[in-house]
């Protein structure tokens, strides 16, 4: 098995279809890596990885929004088709097995994250939400806490 793991933004909202009676997500990451050429000029190189996520449980659906950075595992294919010039055209599909959001550029948003998987379709991690640790405790007394805590 190969194996694609995949930090990006995505390039627009999600869709959300079924297909032979099964739920997919479809979207689009993007990531962009910053280098200098020969010439010492900075360029850009944007890789696009189109996404399907075929999974019952839709509920991530309304967070996959234009700009908001992911983590995506699954399993890559490569794609070819043909463009209006006659050419063959090249793309990367990924069948995610698994999705956490990272952040979102969105103003005003917040930008927790949370994970769902889909490994198999037998297993399921609810989002992750942003936990305050349980207070620690000084030396041997476990009755007093800590007075130097960061927060």
């Amino acid at each position: 098995m190969i194996k694609l793991q995949a930090i990006g933004n995505l390039g627009k909202d999600c869709v959300t279809n079924t297909v032979n009676g099964k739920n997919v997500i479809n979207f689009n990451v993007a990531h962009t890596e910053k280098f200098k050429d020969a010439q010492g000029n900075q360029k850009d190189k944007t890789i696009w990885v189109e996404c399907a996520y075929w999974t019952d449980r839709t509920g991530i659906a309304p967070y996959l929004r234009k700009g908001t950075q992911v983590y995506v595992e699954g399993t890559p294919d490569i794609r070819t088709y043909s463009k209006n010039d006659g050419t063959t055209g090249v793309s990367l599909t990924l069948r995610v097995l698994s999705i956490q959001l990272l952040g979102s550029r969105t103003e005003g948003g917040d930008n927790q994250g949370g994970g769902y998987s889909n490994n198999n379709n037998t297993s399921y991690a609810a989002p992750s939400n942003n936990a305050v640790p349980a207070a620690a405790t000084s030396g041997g007394n476990y009755g007093e806490p800590m007075d130097d805590l960061p927060f």
